[in-house]
C-alpha cells in the first residue's frame, strides 16, 4: 500500500497545478471609472489616436478581461492592435493593447480569452467609425 502513495500524491500534485495553470486571472477587476483621469487609443492599422469619451464603459470592458499565461509571442502575429492608454487617479500611467488573442499589459503579453479581448477591439473600432 505504501508504495502507492507517493504516485498518487504526485499525480494529485500534477492534477492542482494543471487546473491552477488554466484558470484565469482578472487583472483590472478592481478598476473604478472615477480612477481614469483620461484615457486615449491607438488604432494600428490605420494609425489613428483618438480620445476615449466614456472611461466608464471603457472600465466596464477592462473589468472583463481575462488572462491565462504570459506569452509574448504576440511579436509573431500580424493584425490589428488597439492600444488604450490610461491616465489614472494616482498619477501612473497604464497600457493595455487588445490583439486577440493577447492582452498585452505594459509590454507583457498574455494568452486572453478570446469574448472580452474582441469586445475591446470592437469598442476602439466603434469609436473610429462613430470620429470620437
Amino acid at each position: 500500500m505504501k508504495k502507492f502513495r507517493v504516485p498518487a500524491a504526485l499525480l494529485l500534485l500534477a492534477a492542482i497545478l494543471t487546473v491552477a495553470c488554466s484558470v484565469g486571472r482578472r487583472p483590472f477587476r478592481h478598476l473604478k471609472p472615477e480612477q481614469i483621469v483620461s484615457a486615449s487609443v491607438q488604432l494600428m492599422p490605420p494609425d489613428k489616436t483618438l480620445p476615449v469619451p466614456d472611461t466608464g464603459a471603457l472600465a466596464e470592458l477592462l473589468q472583463t478581461q481575462v488572462v491565462y499565461r504570459r506569452d509574448n509571442s504576440y511579436t509573431e502575429y500580424a493584425g490589428q492592435a488597439v492600444i488604450f492608454t490610461l491616465e489614472l487617479t494616482d498619477g501612473t500611467t497604464r497600457q493595455v493593447m487588445a490583439y486577440n488573442p493577447f492582452l498585452v499589459i505594459d509590454g507583457v503579453g498574455w494568452r486572453c480569452e478570446y469574448q472580452p479581448c474582441e469586445a475591446l477591439n470592437q469598442y476602439a473600432n466603434d469609436l473610429l467609425r462613430n470620429g470620437s
